[in-house]
């Protein structure tokens, strides 16, 4: 395809066309440009679209069209046609770079997303000169050039939070930090000082702490594998900005939306993920540190509200604490009693919470519920940061931990018997309190395997969890009902084998409920059950106690599964 108009305003038609409801229109469309993708100056072609169309719409059509094709094609696979010329390939990585700073932010993000595809293939050794190219541009003054930059860098550094060490990534990591760590630190403390200057101008004030935020993620992503030389060495002036900013608190930028976190919660939950990162993995260096920011973030949470928007920053600043008491050099931090009690009054027992967005959540989006609690990608959630903060508490206080919060889950469990249809979120924070303080060590295939001895889970199990699966009304309480079911789920592996007999029939009961939640969790928990092995064996016990073979024993939970599947 040569570089002319005709070409251009062809390509201009097709790329419109491919935007139209119609499928008689958009389906030719797609597939004329998929064939003639393969010819030689087609994404030069894209780029000058891109660049000098006068239709923002096709503009950005352009660019998601653009990325799409590198994403497709840029990788070269050994033994395979080359899908990009070399010329083109050479114009391209000659020509991204300002084209994406000089574009809109709508633009800029899919060139960025562009830019760091193409550098996972290429940088450094095919692409030498790509951050020079960056590191000039913090020079000009213009965040909007700035943040470009910024998050093309950490579309491209972040890999580095999880891939595996080698020789070569380490040639690779020292190479960035050589060209690229002392320009961000000195761009850290010129916008730092510039969020001073303009202290009271909201609109130069979000353009920088969106900067704040994505240096901060630099950081993250350039001290993940190792503490590098040049941040042991300019750790003070880090530390104290870090901190600084932790403590915070510009009206300005507080926003009255409680469902979307602001710039201001983005940026100090990610320094409480940097803070985390040194306290684990860099304890001895970063210790003159930590008490000021325990005490910061100790009071970030006691202070932050229940909204959503919150979630992150909780979730961050207590998986902070979690990993500060499971180090043997903070130990002296937690030992005094009153401390522990504290942190199960303000920090634990407040974010275990059901709050009115769980709720929702479990009614209206039972889906992202279940995932988010039964298959465990809760992971940024209070409620798992609370459970881990418990485990982490347990590692050295086990004793003293189980007896602090034994007090509160019977102060729970009898508000919740003075009023069953008002208080019944205090017995849902009492079972996941009593799981979290319970759960030592635990497996996919066998629920928790290794268990506080101090909680009495078959106690436990016969006072409180027994009563809610043996309702003769399976609709009334689902959340509780759910927890009940979960309880069996986890603790299956410690449970006795005649409780776990008496909870079969229990839980098949459930499959008929109208929560979309229990259901599913009862059908899941007697998948778990029936695929036990091991002493507590619930499909052995089944099958002995019913005189069955294994092969009936396999029939029997077949019939299970296709009767929860008619049911739902």
């Amino acid at each position: 395809m040569e570089l002319n108009d005709r070409n251009l305003q062809t390509l201009t038609e097709y790329l419109q066309k491919t935007l139209s409801p119609d499928p008689a229109v958009r389906r030719p469309a797609e597939k004329f440009l998929e064939s003639v993708e393969g010819n030689q100056n087609y994404p030069i072609l894209l780029l000058t679209v891109l660049e000098k169309s006068q239709d923002e719409v096709i503009r950005v059509c352009a660019a998601v069209t653009f990325k799409n094709y590198i994403k497709r094609n840029w990788r070269v696979v050994e033994d395979e046609l080359n899908k990009i010329s070399d010329p083109d390939r050479t114009a391209i990585k000659a020509n991204i770079v300002n084209l994406m700073l000089s574009s809109p932010e709508q633009i800029q993000k899919q060139l960025s997303d562009a830019i760091s595809i193409i550098g996972r293939e290429d940088f450094p050794q095919k692409w030498p000169d790509l951050l020079t190219e960056m590191v000039t541009r913090f020079q000009s003054g213009d965040f909007h050039v700035i943040n470009g930059i910024l998050r093309t860098a950490h579309s491209l550094f972040k890999r580095y939070r999880h891939e595996f060490k080698s020789n070569e990534l380490w040639s690779e990591i020292k190479l960035v930090l050589d060209t690229f760590a002392q320009p961000l630190t000195e761009l850290f403390k010129a916008t730092i000082d510039l969020c001073q200057t303009h202290a009271t101008d909201i609109n130069a004030l979000k353009v920088l702490f969106s900067s704040l935020a994505l240096i901060s993620k630099l950081f993250y992503s350039l001290n993940f594998q190792d503490l590098p030389e040049f941040f042991e060495d300019n750790m003070e002036t880090w530390m104290t900005n870090f901190h600084n900013l932790l403590t915070l608190d510009n009206k300005l930028l507080q926003t009255d939306d409680e469902e979307e976190a602001g710039l201001l919660e983005l940026l100090k939950s990610q320094i409480c993920d940097n803070a985390a990162l040194y306290a684990q993995k860099y304890d001895e260096e970063f210790q003159p540190y930590l008490p000021r920011f325990v005490t910061a973030i100790w009071n970030l949470l006691v202070t932050t509200g229940q909204e959503v928007k919150y979630d992150l920053l909780v979730s961050n600043a207590i998986q902070f604490l979690a990993s500060v008491c499971e180090r043997p050099h903070y130990k002296h931090l937690f030992e005094d009693q009153n401390v522990l009690t504290s942190i199960c009054e303000k920090v634990i027992v407040p974010n275990m919470e059901f709050r009115s967005a769980d709720e929702e959540a479990f009614e209206d989006n039972s889906e992202e519920y279940i995932i988010r609690d039964l298959e465990g990608s809760d992971i940024d959630t209070r409620r798992r940061a609370a459970c881990d903060l418990v485990r982490g508490l347990c590692k050295f206080f086990e004793g003293p931990v189980t007896g602090i919060f034994s007090g509160y889950v019977n102060s729970m469990l009898t508000e919740y018997a003075k009023n069953p249809g008002v208080n019944w979120k205090h017995k849902d924070a009492a079972i996941y309190l009593v799981t979290s303080l319970a759960s030592k060590a635990q497996t996919q295939k066998h629920g928790i395997t290794q268990a506080n001895e101090l909680v009495n889970l078959s106690e436990f199990f016969v006072n409180h969890i027994l009563v809610d699966l043996k309702s003769p009304n399976v609709n009334e309480f689902p959340v509780l009902k759910a927890d009940a079911i979960k309880y069996v789920m986890t603790f299956r592996s410690q449970l006795p084998k005649e409780q776990l007999l008496e909870s079969v029939p229990l839980l098949v009961a459930h499959l008929q409920a109208e929560s979309i939640v229990q259901h599913t969790y009862a059908a899941h928990a007697l998948e778990r059950l029936f695929t036990m092995r091991g002493a507590n064996n619930a499909t052995l016990c089944f099958a002995k106690q019913k005189n069955l073979s294994n092969v009936s024993c396999c029939l029997s939970f077949t019939m299970f599964c296709l009767f929860a599947v008619l049911l739902l």
